[in-house]
């Protein structure tokens, strides 16, 4: 049984609010359980030096957990100076996972950064705020269609969402939350499209290593669950 007596292949409930910021052009306040992540995404007349010129957008992300995102207040990567590698290594996925359904020559030389704020953590918020992300980046795309910069349809190709799973006391198990998470003996992160393409999986053996099987069986659970969150998305910007 798992300490939050879901089912193996159940999902916390996930929930999507849309335009919470004022000023963003897209913004949305993804839950997965007690995870928290609010998504803006903001549309910048800025491009990065090294693509100025060459006829193509770009998407990026930042990421960061408010102090008391936590069981104890963490201080604020500002106040150290520089982001922390976890950091650095989750808004770049973030990044990635998002570019991998636009078109960015559809784009035109614009650059959306879509900012994931961590309200409140309970496990997995890295998938929360990708699932969320695309939430953001399709009403920024939404708003720049309504004003004629860009074919919306032709920029978003497809959805994306991602998903944790893992092997918790020796069971498969999807979405997992802190108290599973922090003793799981493998955990892994599924990012992938609506049409089921692979963007990226990120699987560590705590433990014991897992077994070719074993994978195959997460891969599984993060299909099953990947298709959910893709209709709740669907339901989300109907």
């Amino acid at each position: 049984m798992r300490p939050s007596r879901r089912a193996a292949d159940e999902m916390r409930a996930v929930s999507f609010e849309r335009n919470v910021s004022k000023h963003a052009e897209g913004s949305c306040l993804v839950k997965f359980g007690d995870t928290h992540v609010l998504c803006t995404a903001s549309l910048e007349d800025h491009m990065p030096a090294w693509l100025r010129g060459g006829s193509k957008g770009w998407v990026t992300a930042e990421y960061g957990m408010l102090p008391r995102a936590t069981g104890d207040r963490m201080r604020r990567e500002a106040a150290t100076g520089k982001q922390g590698g976890r950091t650095q290594e989750i808004q770049r996925l973030i990044g990635r996972s998002l570019r991998a359904v636009v078109d960015l020559r559809a784009l035109g030389e614009r650059q959306i950064t879509v900012d994931c704020d961590v309200l409140q953590a309970d496990g997995g918020t890295r998938t929360a705020a990708i699932t969320g992300g695309w939430i953001a980046l399709h009403d920024c795309l939404t708003w720049m269609g309504e004003r004629k910069m860009i074919d919306r349809d032709k920029v978003l190709k497809d959805h994306v969402a991602a998903v944790s799973c893992g092997i918790y006391k020796d069971a498969l198990v999807a979405d997992l939350d802190y108290v599973e998470d922090s003793a799981a003996q493998t955990d892994a992160n599924f990012v992938m499209t609506g049409k089921g393409g692979l963007v990226e999986i990120q699987g560590t053996a705590e433990g014991e290593p897992f077994s070719p099987a074993q994978f195959l069986g997460l891969l599984e659970l993060a299909q099953g669950s990947i298709a959910k969150l893709v209709a709740l998305q669907k339901q989300a910007i109907a």
